[in-house]
């Protein structure tokens, strides 16, 4: 029976409605209490937003399903954020990208602050939007711990993650958890090789059944043969781990060759004076479509030195064709950036 209907995040556009059962909210409840070990002599500390499945799916209903004590805040707050930690002591947390980017931040909290979380903390997860590799260095050197990065959606809950024992590859979401089944596929739903990207398609006992009220959308989401279509873009390694290439929707195509742009983006990350960073398609005469860069940066960065860097490290086609600086990138509650939101670039 449906238990509640959660809006997809609108980076593309408009939210579809998408309705869960019980059924899938407690498979996946039982799910993560059981993989991540949630029992009730853990303390949870609760900071996202209850409008979406990583605050309520995740968060609430692990909460409900071991019985651990839970503290819940009004909201995640910089500013407060040490007090919080020490007066709850948390032994998990689950957060959103930006999140683990304020608590590396020596100014938010200070070595010997991180230091104490570390120690009473035993597992943090990340969600929601992607970590960037040197974040997830960064939180290991300062806290002790190593991020567990993992993959969900509004329409399926958790679909992949990294182990709770075993590797936690910084810049993948892992493995299928139990009982789901991925598969990746090109255009013609044809299964693709491991190190080829294909668009991710899901089986799952926690996958909804229907968007409301929009039967075409419902319909265009799965195949003839169950799978649902994730819109999102991905690779398997030969041993079986996914690294998440961007949405379908946001591939360029330019002179006939395939752009992802999370591949370029993840690049520019690289350098830790580069906070933020959001690679889209725009129109060419010649190409049909070139990438440019948005970025979020410090003044010392030089957009000169970091097109060179695009053009030593990536295809030609691929480097950006100019670099704009934003103030910050436009982002849902969850930190997911809404690309369609950039404002328009024209050239010089």
């Amino acid at each position: 029976a449906p238990a509640m209907i959660v809006y997809t995040s609108g980076t593309t556009g408009a939210a579809k409605g998408a309705v869960l059962s019980h059924d899938n909210l407690t498979a996946n409840g039982v799910t993560l209490t059981t993989c991540w070990r949630i029992t009730d002599a853990d303390r949870y500390l609760a900071v996202l937003p209850l409008f979406h499945v990583h605050g309520l799916g995740n968060g609430i209903h692990s909460w409900l399903i071991s019985g651990c004590r839970m503290r819940l805040a009004e909201r995640f707050d910089q500013k407060t954020v040490a007090t919080l930690f020490a007066d709850f002591a948390p032994t998990i947390f689950f957060g959103v990208p930006t999140m683990y980017v304020r608590l590396i931040d020596p100014q938010v909290l200070s070595d010997r602050e991180a230091g104490a979380i570390g120690k009473q903390a035993r597992l943090f997860v990340s969600g929601s939007a992607p970590l960037p590799a040197h974040v997830h260095e960064a939180f290991r050197r300062r806290f002790g711990h190593t991020i567990l990065e993992r993959y969900g959606m509004s329409e399926a809950l958790m679909i992949l993650g990294n182990p709770y024992e075993g590797e936690r590859r910084a810049g993948t979401v892992g493995v299928p958890f139990a009982g789901v089944a991925v598969q990746l596929v090109d255009e013609d739903d044809t299964t693709v090789a491991d190190g080829d990207i294909g668009e991710v398609q899901v089986k799952s006992p926690a996958l909804f059944h229907e968007y409301w009220r929009r039967p075409d959308a419902s319909a265009a989401a799965f195949t003839r043969d169950g799978w649902f279509r994730t819109g999102d873009l991905a690779e398997r390694a030969a041993d079986g781990y996914y690294t998440l290439r961007g949405r379908r929707g946001d591939m360029i195509i330019s002179g006939g060759f395939n752009i992802y742009p999370r591949e370029i983006e993840e690049l520019l990350l690289e350098d830790a004076r580069v906070r933020e960073a959001a690679v889209v398609g725009v129109a060419d005469a010649v190409r049909g479509e070139v990438p440019i860069a948005y970025i979020v940066a410090d003044e010392s960065v030089d957009s000169a030195a970091l097109a060179e860097r695009c053009r030593a490290q990536l295809a030609s086609f691929k480097s950006p064709r100019a670099f704009v600086r934003v103030d910050a990138l436009p982002r849902t509650a969850l930190g997911k950036v809404q690309k369609h939101l950039l404002p328009p670039w024209t050239p010089e």
